[in-house]
């Protein structure tokens, strides 16, 4: 009988092991879909995200379709090549690809006794394969087809490469979840440090995420992450490649996280947009040049920018710091009175635009900003509504105004929940714009010492428009030195009456930029609209000596294996950038400088030391709907701006709501710690100009002027009027320079 029975046994094996060998056989010669080569392995690219660096080498985010950075064996620890094979390969180093004894275990428990508990069996070989080509359906035969493809291949492996490079294939191609792949965005990711600096007990979390790495994550599942990493631990002690007391050590420290999401939470996103719409167009033209096709977000290029993090984050701790006080001042404004009924017109009117009047009142959970971090709240449509019409906005950004290279670029403040990139909102400029009509005015030959009236001024064919200084004050003659400074409303306008609009259309178009500018009064007050990237141009002609400059955001571009492709020298600009003459950037620049030591920028010296060498202007908009502040010194422009979506809502007095209030602190707040890193002297004046503006700031009218002013009721007139009187003028100063010039 039991010779019968070990004769069937017998039989039966010999069976199933030719059937097995036929199915193997089958699968090896692709009956089942073909088995990638030696060549097609030895082929094998992952894709790898491409590196965005600040001009001081730290990483600011990646461009990628996967989220992956490829490293050499010489980067990994021991530790964690410790941690990995004691953990999913215990025989790594004595195998040829296939571990024979968990491969019989696989296929007689699982396949056959259906044991799912029965753990998994692959080899790092395996599992590289699995993670390089994936898997597919064969339908009830997909465990055993798939497993067996990956056996052939993990043989085929150790042809071709050696077990360091399998290694570092494998730790380059795994999946943490989070759409990270790759052992050092892994790195990067969970502990904000490159892989060569990961501790062992880090390096055990990482390894420990490779069983299941959601129900693992250690920002999601602490708990689980912990355990998980301790059975890591133990590993390690198992297998001799640490002793028990480390271990013991080790698994009595708590998580620690360095969480950091550059996709989400990174400190330039705004500017990484500008980044890779730049690099693309290089790109373009590269691959053009030499046949190749090099792609921004799979081919691992390593891109060095102008940025400079340092200033980047005095920037953003400005923001935090500054806004969240006027964040809180400007809500508690809108909490009642004429302030309350304003906003509940607004939400009406949005909710009616937007047809969800019938459901205002139902709640949902949504995403919401505050300065203390984004929070998920069950909150109605209008009360979310009224959250997002109530939040002020603000960009900031810092030039090199000799080149052009972007410093700091601040798009809004949260990228995640507020994308749109306030650096290139239209809005009105208020007394930015003034310096531009000094400079046309300066162009014209109009000194620092001229004086303007400051009488009372009505300009009849604009329905009377009469303008006003932010004081109410009236009489007597400003120098335009102290005009400026102290951005006075009267004066300016009379400027503005005295410069033929075309010489001023010319200056606007000639500093780059787009909006038409009006040809009215009220437009030497600042109504004309632009935003802070055409401001930050035209500021930088100030600073550089009278050129334009194109912001540049890109140093250089290398691929993975170190080659250059691009490299911006940043070069100065040239006599064709040229748009106002030297000698008026020199002046006015004077001019700001007294804004900042005298004027309305006071404060960025007295209350946030910035005592170095700097120019400046302070704006406020109609009703103080927007506040600007645009400084520079020769090595740095900087604009700010702050408002809320809507012009409707707004600070109701200047106490908050003006530039030098809500504006100005975060430039001051940006330059607090780096203010001597871009401290220059500016040119001296020239010696035909060296008394330009030492002059009184104010001249009151004598009695004689005044008397007759009252009598002919000069303060009324026309824009035309005075139009034609400025291009007459203009004129005579042309053919005078002319026949000096003869």
């Amino acid at each position: 009988m039991f010779k019968k029975i070990l004769k069937y046994l017998i039989i039966s094996l010999t069976f199933l092991a030719v059937l097995l060998g036929l199915f193997l056989t089958s699968i090896y010669y692709g009956v089942f879909g073909p088995i990638h080569t030696i060549e097609e392995l030895k082929a094998f690219k992952n894709q790898t995200a491409t590196l965005v660096l600040s001009e001081d080498d730290e990483l600011l985010g990646k461009f990628f379709s996967e989220n992956r950075t490829n490293i050499k064996y010489e980067q990994l620890p021991k530790h964690l090549i410790n941690a990995l094979v004691a953990t999913e390969d215990a025989r790594y180093f004595e195998h040829d690809g296939v571990d024979s004894r968990s491969l019989l275990r696989v296929l007689f428990k699982t396949i056959l006794f259906r044991d799912k508990g029965s753990g998994g069996g692959s080899t790092i070989n395996q599992q590289l394969v699995k993670n390089m080509y994936g898997r597919k359906n064969h339908g009830p035969l997909s465990m055993l087809v798939n497993k067996s493809k990956e056996a052939f291949l993990a043989y085929r492996l150790e042809k071709i490469y050696s077990k360091e490079d399998i290694l570092t294939l494998y730790l380059n191609t795994v999946p943490f979840g989070e759409n990270v792949l790759g052992i050092e965005a892994a790195a990067r990711r969970f502990f904000n440090k490159p892989i060569e600096e990961i501790k062992i007990e880090e390096a055990a979390i990482l390894v420990g995420m490779l069983k299941a790495n959601t129900f693992y994550n250690p920002r999601i599942y602490p708990d689980n992450a912990k355990r998980r990493r301790n059975v890591v631990l133990t590993q390690l002690e198992k297998y001799n490649y640490i002793t028990a007391k480390i271990k013991d050590s080790l698994q009595k420290i708590p998580l620690q996280l360095d969480y950091a999401n550059l996709e989400s939470e990174g400190p330039a996103n705004y500017f990484l947009v500008q980044v890779k719409d730049e690099v693309n167009k290089i790109l373009e033209d590269y691959n053009s040049d030499n046949n190749t096709e090099l792609t921004s977000n799979k081919d691992g290029l390593i891109i060095t920018t102008t940025l400079n993090l340092q200033l980047q984050n005095q920037a953003l701790n400005a923001f935090k710091s500054h806004l969240s006080v006027m964040q809180t001042r400007l809500r508690k404004q809108y909490r009642s009175g004429n302030s309350l009924k304003t906003l509940n017109k607004l939400i009406t009117k949005e909710l009616n635009r937007l047809k969800l009047t019938d459901i205002a009142n139902e709640k949902q959970n949504r995403e919401l900003f505050s300065w203390d971090g984004v929070y998920t709240d069950s909150i109605s449509i209008h009360d979310s509504i009224s959250q997002s019409i109530t939040l002020l906005h603000a960009g900031l950004l810092a030039l090199d105004p000799q080149t052009g290279a972007v410093k700091t670029w601040v798009g809004g403040i949260d990228f995640g929940t507020q994308p749109y990139d306030q650096i290139f909102a239209q809005r009105q400029i208020a007394s930015t714009f003034k310096p531009i009509l000094y400079a046309a005015g300066l162009e014209q030959g109009i000194m620092p010492c001229s004086y303007l009236d400051n009488k009372s001024l009505i300009i009849s064919d604009f329905d009377n428009w009469q303008p006003s200084n932010y004081d109410n004050s009236t009489g007597g003659n400003y120098s335009m030195a102290a005009a400026l400074a102290k951005s006075m409303n009267i004066p300016t306008v009379n400027l503005f009456l005295n410069i033929p609009f075309a010489n001023l259309e010319k200056l606007w178009k000639g500093l780059g930029f787009s909006s038409e500018l009006p040809k009215k009064p009220s437009v030497a007050l600042g109504t004309a609209n632009s935003s802070i990237y055409e401001l930050s141009r035209a500021y930088s002609a100030f600073a550089n000596g009278g050129y334009l400059v194109e912001p540049k955001t890109v140093l250089s571009i290398k691929t993975a294996d170190g080659k250059t492709i691009y490299e911006n020298k940043l070069l100065k600009p040239t006599k064709k950038n040229r748009v106002i003459s030297k000698n008026t950037s020199i002046l006015l620049s004077a001019m700001l400088q007294k804004a900042i030591n005298e004027g309305t920028g006071t404060s960025l010296k007295n209350k946030y030391g910035i005592n170095i060498p700097i120019a400046g202007k302070t704006g406020t908009s109609q009703d103080y709907a927007d506040a600007w502040f645009a400084a520079y010194t020769p090595k740095l422009v900087i604009v700010s701006r702050v408002g809320a979506s809507s012009p409707s809502i707004r600070f109701n007095s200047g106490t908050n709501g003006s530039g030098s209030k809500l504006a100005l602190p975060l430039v001051g707040k940006t330059l607090q710690n780096v203010k001597k890193q871009y401290s220059a002297p500016f040119a001296p004046l020239p010696e035909q100009y060296a008394d330009a503006l030492d002059c009184e700031d104010y001249l009151e009218d004598s009695k004689f002027n005044l008397f007759f002013e009252n009598l002919f009721n000069k303060n009324n007139t026309t824009l035309e009027k005075e139009q034609r009187k400025a291009e007459r003028k203009a004129k005579r100063e042309q053919r005078r320079a002319e026949r000096k010039s003869n």
